[in-house]
């Protein structure tokens, strides 16, 4: 039995998946299965899978059509996995060598740790170069710190033993959007304990494609989010919604998606809590800056400075 299986679901990943396999092939802590679900791309997607579970036995991958992310984690996780821990990953994201090594100390250090995050570096081209290092939240990961701005990210960034993955049945695969979020409000919810670890332990490759840039759907997945959170009694205050509207208003700069959607969502959240929009200063500061100037500037260089 491995120590580690790692999840990736695929679709149409051929532009980046082989950066993502090689940065797990290069993990130094070796006892580890990796298995890839093709959610029925057509592009050469499949063809690198092929070649490279040959390759390495420690890889395989299965087909999972048209069923989406969720379905094809919990496939994997639920029916497929061996391994006592399950580390997700996306097919355009990068590890550093160390992850592995750095999330089995961690939980071998603590039997009651149920799950662990690092800290995540935000890429355009060169993950050597970020753009931006995300914070991590008090220990341990609660609700309330997940209705603000969620520190985890990215499911790149999370690693959980199969137990507890298990206990939590697994994602909502009716949700495309905050699906991540909405399981970890469940998990944190039943009692799993998540810590956060200092160093950065993901790559997080920015675009402007992708679910994650539909900031409108984004919003209503949020909504089964808020639900889950109310069945244990934690409901979203004004601080953790304004918190949440300058993570969209940032987002907004970041992929360039109108003029206005970002000043809007920096003003409800100004309007909502003040003191909730500013409690990271730097963070509050430049997203309102920005939302002020976008409007104003020209296409080129407002993507080169937000970008």
């Amino acid at each position: 039995m491995p120590r580690f299986s790692i999840i990736v679901p695929c679709f149409n990943a051929a532009a980046t998946l082989r950066e993502t396999l090689d940065s797990l092939l290069a993990q130094d802590f070796s006892d580890w299965e990796a298995i890839f679900v093709d959610d029925g791309s057509t592009d050469k997607t499949r063809a690198i899978l092929r070649e490279a579970s040959w390759q390495d036995p420690r890889l395989r991958w299965l087909p999972n059509p048209r069923r989406g992310p969720s379905a094809a984690r919990n496939h994997a996780a639920l029916a497929e996995a061996q391994g006592e821990i399950l580390a997700f990953c996306d097919a355009d994201d990068l590890w550093p060598a160390d992850r592995l090594t750095r999330l089995a100390q961690a939980f071998a250090a603590d039997a009651g740790l149920d799950g662990a995050y690092g800290r995540v570096a935000f890429f355009a081209t060169d993950p050597a170069r970020p753009e931006t290092i995300s914070a991590l939240a008090a220990n341990p990961l609660g609700i309330a710190t997940l209705l603000g701005e969620n520190p985890v990210c990215t499911m790149s960034n999370l690693a959980i033993r199969r137990a507890s993955f298990v206990r939590s049945c697994g994602f909502d695969e009716r949700l495309v959007h905050n699906e991540d979020l909405e399981w970890l409000i469940r998990l944190v919810g039943d009692g799993a304990r998540i810590e956060g670890l200092q160093p950065v332990l993901t790559f997080y490759r920015t675009s402007g494609a992708g679910l994650s840039a539909n900031l409108p759907a984004m919003m209503r997945g949020r909504e089964a989010a808020l639900r889950s959170a109310a069945c244990f009694g934690v409901r979203a205050n004004a601080r953790s919604e304004a918190i949440f509207l300058r993570y969209l208003a940032r987002r907004a700069l970041r992929l360039d998606q109108s003029r206005l959607m970002a000043l809007r969502l920096t003003l409800r959240g100004l309007a909502l809590s003040p003191a909730g929009f500013f409690s990271d200063p730097r963070r509050g500061g430049l997203t309102a800056c920005g939302a002020l100037l976008c409007p104003l500037l020209p296409g080129a260089l407002r993507r080169t400075l937000f970008a």
